[in-house]
């Protein structure tokens, strides 16, 4: 074996840590892979979706381990916290800015996609879903058992289950049944000391955190126990498009009063797009009302026509569709209602490119020259907009149920994304230019949006909001970004982390910060009111 050294303070090669790993592993030896493995480069990649993340100067682990077992997990995090070896965790690698196989020290990545046994208990309608499983395959296995229960999660198949429950995950079904997290009955977590705990050992506080309060932060989940739904044999989806020219900026004006107060049964969410015209040379605007009913046709127009008739939705517009196959009409992406239902098991994104993504949360109606000014900046670049309708179950869950906090008060999210071809490698001016741009609309965006703090979710990292060097944030630098994905649940997040994780094992760069730094904010008020007195 070659001598690759590991850590940052002394000279421990990765001999020792390999020995390490086999001394507290109970069974089987635990696959892993050097820089010089011949599976090493393939495996990293595999779950790289962001090709920005993926050039020859982006800082690779000293070593990647695949856990094929719990006891595996369980030496990997004794052994890193042992010889002080930074860690990251990854499930599906979806993650926004690569802070699952990213660091700015040396570290090495706890690759769980091998951990995605599901298992599925139609009578208590619950499932044991393992952290590296993706979304289509957990609706694959739940569709398999029974066409009548489902899971009300994200709409992306390759995306992983551990990140995404972890900071909450919304899909179709989040104006019914809330988040995936709201829908986590229990889970198994391997903490900072290398015990599995349940949710009955782990207690309250950290139960609490874990379903929303961000992956990497407390521990590795290795399951999550997830109550399943009932959905109807037949449900109807549809998708009706509009330019600028054909009124789409009255009708999306229109939608923000009514998406949030439609029966909870329908998802109707706003995604829009730059295309071409058939005039030479000239764009527009296209909005697309794209939509989940979990009833039959002749309902849906009855709601239809009381509610929204401004979009004019008729009978052709509609299909009626089960459940599974309504998963694969909201991939995108590839993906068709007509798919195969064996691609939902595919973990490999069928389109790859490079991306920076922003969110926003809004709380009162966007005017018509606020959306008009958007659709300009739009135009420049053509970048993809989803807007997802609250209300309905969102508004029935206390803000401090979970970590997630955007509920009562939100009428809709705002995901921008802009995305560019990566395939031979980001070029960093190219790069750049993409990203500035995509700044410059969320700056445009403030007056529009919620503020003190403007908050963004979680699960759609966005490092502009702040971060820290080797996830070492004080209490007060960790509030720049943790007020803006948890609002007032920040505080208790920190409280749970520090009784969890006291030495910080787990972290990022925008990872929950521990007491020490609290108390040091507490200290320096107590001085400040004594001196006053």
């Amino acid at each position: 074996m070659s001598s690759v050294s590991l850590g940052t303070s002394s000279s421990i090669h990765h001999e020792n840590f390999l020995q390490c790993l086999s001394f507290n592993c109970q069974t089987n030896s635990i696959p892993t892979y050097t820089p010089n493995s011949p599976n090493y480069t393939s495996i990293l990649n595999s779950n790289i979706d962001n090709l920005r993340f993926k050039s020859p100067t982006t800082p690779k682990p000293l070593l990647l381990i695949t856990p094929l077992e719990e006891s595996h997990v369980q030496a990997a995090v004794i052994c890193s916290k042992k010889y002080g070896i930074q860690i990251r965790i990854r499930s599906g690698g979806h993650d926004y800015e690569g802070l699952s196989y990213l660091s700015d020290v040396p570290f090495i990545v706890i690759d769980m996609s091998e951990f995605h046994s599901i298992s599925v208990d139609v009578e208590d309608r619950s499932a044991w879903v393992e952290t590296g499983a993706t979304l289509g395959e957990v609706y694959y296995r739940i569709a398999e058992k029974s066409p009548t229960l489902g899971f009300p999660a994200g709409l992306g198949p390759t995306v992983g289950v551990g990140g995404h429950i972890s900071g909450g995950g919304y899909g179709t079904m989040l104006r019914k049944y809330g988040l995936a997290a709201d829908n986590v009955i229990d889970a198994r977590i391997v903490d900072v000391n290398g015990r599995i705990l349940d949710k009955e050992s782990m207690g309250d506080d950290l139960f609490w955190a874990i379903r929303g309060g961000g992956g990497g932060t407390f521990g590795v989940v290795l399951s999550w126990k997830i109550r399943l739904v009932l959905v109807p044999p037949t449900l109807t989806v549809f998708t009706i498009s509009k330019t600028l020219e054909q009124g789409a900026t009255s009708l999306v004006y229109r939608w923000q009063e009514i998406a949030p107060k439609l029966p909870q049964e329908l998802f109707i969410r706003v995604v829009t797009n730059g295309v071409s015209t058939n005039e030479k040379g000239k764009n527009t605007i296209q909005v697309q009302f794209n939509s989940m009913f979990l009833g039959g046709v002749e309902e849906l127009l009855i709601v239809m026509k009381e509610r929204f008739p401004e979009l004019g939705l008729e009978s052709k517009d509609c299909i009626e569709t089960s459940w599974i196959r309504s998963t694969l009409y909201f991939a995108g992406f590839g993906y068709s209602i007509d798919s195969p239902l064996d691609a939902l098991l595919d973990k490999t994104l069928p389109l790859k490119g490079s991306y920076k993504g922003k969110t926003d949360y809004v709380y009162v109606p966007i005017s018509q020259v606020g959306l008009e000014g958007l659709w300009r900046r739009v135009l420049k670049e053509g970048p993809r907009i989803n807007i997802t309708p609250f209300g309905g179950r969102m508004n029935e869950i206390s803000d401090s149920e979970s970590p997630f906090p955007h509920r009562n008060s939100t009428l809709f999210m705002i995901m921008y994304a802009v995305g560019w071809d990566g395939s031979q490698g980001s070029d960093e001016l190219s790069s750049q230019k993409h990203i500035d741009w995509i700044r410059e609309m969320y700056r445009y965006m403030a007056p529009y949006v919620s503020k003190s703090p403007r908050t963004a979710y979680v699960n759609y990292r966005d490092l502009d909001l702040g971060q820290s060097k080797n996830g070492t944030a004080t209490y007060l630098q960790g509030k720049a970004w943790g007020s803006r994905y948890f609002k007032h649940n920040y505080e208790r997040l920190v409280q749970v982390k520090s009784k969890f994780d006291p030495e910080n094992f787990f972290r990022h760069e925008q990872s929950i910060p521990t007491i020490a730094s609290w108390r040091k904010k507490i200290d320096t008020i107590d001085a400040q009111l004594d001196f006053t007195m």
